[in-house]
């Protein structure tokens, strides 16, 4: 047990919290790279261990084993090798929960290929801003019509990218016809005898969609792969300074920066997935997460896999607290994590009908977890929600760990090997019950795994992060006596609702792109099943009266400028807005105001 989880950490097990925080190590190897030393390894250990348990709307189901991960990745790796990618290319995945995302990460790093993960809700703006600041050569989405449209558009724009890539093709013109279950296609994909590869690779015509003009097929491209691949050496090989994947910001208070992960950054969530969620090898893990998020990566890939752990999907279309009850009972899962929305939308339903005797521990993180919320789980199902916290550019920084009694509105008590101290503006630590930013410090001896190593292509803000002995993540907290820790709020303004990052600089942009919109201020607004939604304070043009025809129109305009998960659910009408001496708005007013 554990074959490969002890190759990086020399003791796994602790007494205390005291202990794991004083004894905890992780050991970095030279040249780590978590698809042939993970995957492989556990293909090799143990080909018949499973990787991932899969299942859909439809009723589709699929389980890979990390033998049939490893096989398939191989294959698709000679094919994207074949069609000029290489170490250092930059690759989107635009891919909601499918399970074809798994095996398309592990190829791309095998290449030494970047991930760069996207939402589907991704609008052309969005695309060719990405892929511009990227760099992208390669666009690989799902076959729907929204994203497939927006993609479209985009590539007059983008010459760079030279290859888009659809994934589960509905429409018959793949090899395989839509009827295919999940299991048909993967025995297909494993059956292509991949002779003449890189011919194959490079066929066009035989890789295009007949109804989907410049547009390949994964299930094609995979088949034609041949699976005798080595792993590189010399300077094809990757190191652990090189790049992994590129996650977007929220664009708070400018354009979106990329955060750049490097090579062994799967190593720091062995913290997240062994002590935090609490995984065992062998056992079903679900983290509800869309592939365009960290979160993914936090709950539903790297450390779970280094422990062994299987990861549960459930793909869904749309978010429904009886399904998911329903999957959770079904498959036995062990473990279970989901932002505090859901948690608060599952309490709408009766919770005590559903047989979770099998979820161990259940774990939050993406937004402050109302107390309330704790209490009342803990009665309907014996156990309390442990929440954590950390960032896009990090794994998780604080948490109620399994040596510890979780308090409700509490975050826990700090992660080993970051150093988490609560600043004050001046640098110096905050007292017991002094609010202070929560930071990562003792960065001028070395960066832990798991801590982003900068901004891509941005090395001022990457200075002006990384650069000192500390980075500020920009969250406040306050810290009790007993060394417990308290969110407060994050001191840009950006908005967490039902999971997601929401910059407010974004969403003013896109309304003041509205010729009826003058000046407009966004800021979070307390709702009791979301947390917080979007709200927009709006000072109207002449000629422009308030309405809720005009809220409407301004809705859906928001939502076709930007990704439309970011509208403002809350449209508030003003003559004015708070500004300090200098013309900045203050948010904070309003938010105050609302809170009443």
């Amino acid at each position: 047990m554990d074959q490969i989880l002890k190759k990086y950490c020399p003791r796994i097990d602790f007494e205390s919290y005291e202990d794991f925080m004083e004894n905890f190590r992780i050991e970095e190897p030279e040249g780590f790279n978590f698809s042939y030393d993970v995957v492989d390894e556990w293909a090799r250990l143990d080909p018949e261990k499973r990787a991932l348990v899969w299942c859909d709307d439809t009723g589709d189901t699929l389980t890979l084993t990390f033998a049939q991960v490893a096989r398939l990745s191989d294959k698709l790796a000679n094919v994207l090798t074949a069609r000029g990618l290489r170490k250092g290319s930059v690759v989107m995945l635009l891919l909601r929960q499918r399970w074809e995302f798994w095996i398309i990460a592990c190829a791309l790093w095998k290449i030494g290929a970047i991930m760069s993960p996207g939402t589907i809700m991704l609008t052309t703006k969005d695309l060719i801003y990405r892929a511009e600041s990227s760099g992208a050569e390669a666009i690989i989405t799902l076959d729907d019509d929204y994203a497939i449209a927006q993609v479209d558009a985009a590539r007059a724009e983008l010459p760079g990218v030279r290859d888009c890539i659809l994934v589960g093709c509905q429409s018959g013109g793949g090899s395989v016809s839509p009827r295919s279950s999940a299991e048909q296609c993967v025995a297909q994909m494993l059956s292509g005898a991949g002779e003449g590869t890189d011919e194959a690779a490079r066929d066009d015509a035989a890789l295009t969609l007949e109804d989907r003009p410049g547009w390949l097929d994964f299930d094609r491209l995979v088949a034609a792969g041949s699976s005798d691949w080595t792993r590189p050496v010399g300077e094809a090989a990757t190191t652990n300074d090189d790049t992994l994947a590129l996650y977007f910001t929220s664009g708070t208070t400018g354009p979106a920066k990329m955060v750049r992960q490097d090579m062994v950054y799967p190593l720091g969530h062995i913290i997240t997935a062994k002590y935090w969620h609490q995984v065992k090898e062998d056992t079903l893990h679900c983290t509800v997460s869309d592939s365009g998020w960290a979160k993914f990566g936090w709950g539903k890939l790297y450390g779970q896999w280094i422990c062994g752990a299987t990861v549960f999907t459930y793909d869904t279309l749309k978010f429904s607290p009886t399904a998911l009850l329903q999957k959770l009972q079904d498959y036995r899962v062990h473990t279970f994590c989901v932002p505090p929305t859901m948690y608060r939308f599952m309490l709408q339903e009766d919770v005590a009908s559903y047989d979770l005797s099998s979820v161990e521990v259940f774990t939050t993180a993406g937004e402050p977890l109302n107390a309330d919320v704790n209490l009342r789980w803990k009665e309907l199902t014996g156990k309390e929600i442990r929440e954590g916290f950390g960032q896009t550019e990090s794994v998780v920084f604080i948490a109620n760990w399994p040596w510890i009694e979780p308090r409700p509105g509490s975050l826990g008590k700090p992660a080993p090997l970051y150093n988490v101290k609560l600043l004050l503006e001046d640098g110096t630590e905050a007292e017991d019950g002094q609010e202070g930013a929560i930071c990562v410090t003792g960065l001028k001896t070395g960066f832990p795994p798991g801590l982003f190593r900068g901004y891509y292509k941005n090395p001022e803000k990457t200075a002006e992060a990384l650069g000192g002995d500390a980075y500020n993540t920009g969250d406040m907290a306050w810290r009790d006596v007993d060394g417990y820790y308290t969110f407060v709020g994050r001191n840009d303004d950006v908005i967490k609702c039902s999971g997601y990052r929401i910059g407010p600089f974004e969403v003013e942009s896109a309304l003041v792109s509205h010729p009826a919109v003058v000046e407009s201020a966004v800021t979070a607004f307390p709702d009791p099943i979301r947390g917080l939604v979007v709200k927009a304070s709006i000072i109207l043009a002449r000629g422009y009266e308030p309405s809720p025809e005009l809220a409407r129109e301004l809705q859906e305009h928001v939502k076709k400028v930007t990704a439309p998960y970011k509208y403002p659910r809350i449209i508030d009408f003003v003559d004015d807005l708070p500004k300090t001496v200098s013309g900045k708005i203050k948010r904070a007013e309003i938010r105050d105001r609302d809170r009443g």
